[in-house]
């Protein structure tokens, strides 16, 4: 289907020396307009606002039905009705009128049905009275109202149209804005206030005051002392406080452990019984060895006593010596695993190790750690330093460990020694060791864990904050 614009037809109004109300027994159009303008300022929904252009507007000049466009292709509003269906053949008409003829409106003026199409022609007698007057928004806002009834329409009751839409607009624009969400800092606000010349008054920008009474130079000036300041260069690492030299309590057989005779974190005196292993077995195997060794004993002597009167015997004495010789090894051995099979403390201190009830029936082989003693007092700071703040630490440089459980009371050590190589710790992040000495004895338990903070040497303020970003920049850019 052809589409044709829309073409508008003035009519002519009557000139009289009186103006003439817009229907008998009607209130004057200015005081109509009065308080249709009232009506849309005290509207607070959009759909009141719609309601009320569509049906209120009949007050102001008389028709039968009143279409609003907004800026959906759709009628957003029809009179006579709340709501409009936008499956009903009318409204999906009304749609297409807008889409082909109305659209390209720019003034008010009565529809010239002439100018449709055939079929939009038989479609419009089908719906609407025969004079129709569209009045589009002002300026480049889409959308407009159609009003149609049986008799033309006057050049007074346009300019009164036009007039009532602008107002309308703008009570419909002003809830619209009032509606939208607004950010904090949006960009017209931005744009004002650089628009605005009080801020750069305040600076002193563009004044002929000397250059000692301008802020913005003091306002420099502070920004570069506080980028110039010297301040301490730290990282911050996960620490705990660890044994500085803990006596490792090893596995001396292998075997499996029966009993443990101490408790966690309990303090032990020097030859004080740690743990036992299960002894059945190195005792039976003990016995058998024992007996092995009196059989070999035996066999000697009735080997020798032969020997004295048939020679041939005395060639077997020196094989039945190597065996007792090592029977006799055997029973040794297996007599000291006995004895090894009760593990003793051998310096004071703290033991440490998992529960004990973990331990008991646990298979161990020779070597493997089962407990550490502390001596009392050799407790010192370790801290990961990760492989991104691996800045440059003296020997020295003082370390305080925040605890988690005492983050008011930090343990204050000195740098001891940082590892040359990084290692993966089990979290499978790389860190270098670190290791520091406490400045004084500590009543917190080994095994505390915290957030070590490492100083290093004196900076500027900047290079403090920037250090990280200009390392990612300088790794990413390669600059």
């Amino acid at each position: 289907m052809a589409q044709e614009s829309l073409s508008v037809k003035k009519t002519e109004a009557p000139v009289s020396g009186k103006p003439k109300s817009s229907a008998s027994g009607m209130a004057s159009p200015a005081i109509a307009l009065l308080e249709l303008a009232r009506r849309a300022r005290a509207a607070t929904t959009q759909d009141e606002l719609v309601f009320h252009l569509v049906n209120g507007t009949h007050t102001l000049v008389p028709y039968r039905q009143a279409v609003l466009w907004t800026t959906e292709g759709r009628p957003r509003g029809l009179s006579g009705v709340s709501q409009a269906d936008i499956n009903a053949p009318y409204v999906q008409w009304l749609s297409r009128l807008q889409d082909e003829s109305l659209k390209t409106c720019v003034e008010a003026g009565v529809v010239d049905v002439s100018a449709l199409s055939p079929d939009m022609q038989e479609a419009w007698h089908e719906w609407l009275p025969a004079y129709g007057l569209y009045t589009p928004f002002a300026g480049s806002t889409p959308g407009g109202l159609l009003c149609a009834r049986e008799r033309t329409w006057t050049d007074q009751e346009i300019a009164i149209m036009r007039e009532w839409l602008d107002i309308w607009l703008h009570a419909w624009q002003a809830l619209v804005e009032k509606n939208k969400p607004r950010s904090k800092l949006s960009w017209q606000a931005f744009r004002s206030a650089w628009a605005s010349r009080s801020w750069r008054n305040w600076l002193g920008i563009g004044t002929q005051l000397p250059w000692y009474k301008r802020k913005i130079w003091w306002i420099f000036a502070g920004v570069v002392v506080f980028f110039l300041f010297p301040v301490r260069l730290t990282v911050l690492a996960p620490g705990e406080l660890v044994p500085t030299d803990p006596i490792i309590v090893r596995s001396p057989i292998e075997g499996v452990i029966d009993t443990i005779h101490v408790q966690p974190n309990e303090l032990v005196t020097r030859g004080q019984p740690l743990f036992d292993f299960d002894q059945a077995l190195l005792r039976s195997r003990a016995e058998v060895a024992e007996q092995s060794l009196e059989t070999a004993l035996a066999q000697y002597r009735q080997t020798t006593q032969m020997a004295l009167t048939d020679k041939k015997y005395k060639s077997e004495l020196a094989a039945q010596a190597g065996l007792i010789k090592e029977r006799r090894a055997e029973a040794v051995y297996l007599a000291d695993q006995l004895n090894r099979s009760t593990v003793v403390a051998q310096e004071e201190g703290v033991v440490l190790f998992d529960d004990a009830t973990a331990w008991r029936g646990t298979p161990v082989t020779i070597g493997e750690t089962v407990m550490r003693v502390v001596r009392p007092g050799e407790v010192e700071v370790e801290a990961w330093l990760p492989l991104a703040d691996a800045v440059t630490l003296e020997e020295g440089s003082r370390v305080q460990l925040y605890l988690q459980s005492e983050p008011l009371d930090p343990v204050k050590a000195s740098l001891r020694y940082v590892a040359h190589k990084a290692v993966e710790r089990p979290d499978g992040v790389y860190a270098y060791r670190v290791r520091a000495t406490l400045a004084e004895p500590t009543t917190y338990r080994v095994g505390l864990k915290g957030t070590a903070k490492l100083e290093s040497h004196r900076t500027t303020m900047f290079y403090w904050l920037f250090r990280r970003p200009l390392s990612v920049v300088r790794t990413t850019l390669g600059i």
